[in-house]
């Protein structure tokens, strides 16, 4: 019974449940407070976690299971917890994980996305051309996400960018997370060595190699 109910906290939908808990329940002390601006935020949070189910609910895919984790846990830490309950400025340290983190998930989203177009036969590319867009791809999205901020507080007077020191900052642990997992990709393709970058990439196309054909 203890090893079922650790294998249960441990598991995907234990997490799941966690985060749509507290998000309800916040959202619903949000209403009792009128404090709207606070509920769009939780209900834009609620949005995005319920992402990977949707996908698996309407179109039969289930993501796999660290995309999944990785960006449900992503959305609430980036919105919920940063936006909210101000922990940008209670931990510096903060941002800086919240940029690797998604770098990881876009940098695997490229990754994949390649090999799924090497699997379907429509491109043929080596293992470092593979490794070398999910790396781009990556960075590219981290790129476009500091011009949006700019625009943001140019237009809306924020203080979503501090200084250049942090958007430079930002950029390079962007650079730093696209690294590791392209690298992570092509030594697993190219060098069969196995790990969970390429493992969880792989264990996708296999589920869906049919339907991609």
């Amino acid at each position: 019974m203890y090893r079922n109910f650790l294998k249960f906290i441990l598991s995907e939908k234990s997490v799941l449940w966690f985060v749509w808990g507290t998000l309800v329940v916040a959202g619903l002390f949000a209403v009792y407070r009128a404090q709207w601006s606070t509920l769009f935020v939780i209900l834009l949070t609620l949005f995005f976690t319920f992402v990977p189910t949707l996908l698996h609910r309407w179109y039969d895919v289930r993501l796999p299971r660290l995309i999944t984790l990785l960006g449900v846990l992503f959305a609430y830490a980036s919105l919920f917890l940063g936006e909210i309950h101000d922990f940008y400025q209670i931990f510096h340290w903060w941002d800086i994980a919240l940029h690797g983190s998604s770098a990881v998930i876009f940098g695997l989203i490229g990754l994949g996305s390649m090999r799924m177009m090497q699997s379907a036969q429509t491109i043929d590319a080596t293992a470092s051309v593979v490794a070398l867009f999910g790396f781009t791809f990556a960075l590219a999205i981290g790129a476009l996400w500091e011009i949006i901020e700019f625009i943001l507080d140019s237009v809306f007077h924020l203080s979503m960018q501090v200084s250049l020191q942090d958007t430079m900052g930002d950029l390079i642990v962007d650079c730093i997370g696209a690294f590791i997992v392209s690298v992570s990709g092509y030594v697993h393709w190219k060098y069969g060595r196995t790990n969970i970058i390429g493992e969880t990439i792989e264990h996708f196309i296999s589920r869906y190699r049919n339907r991609m054909r």
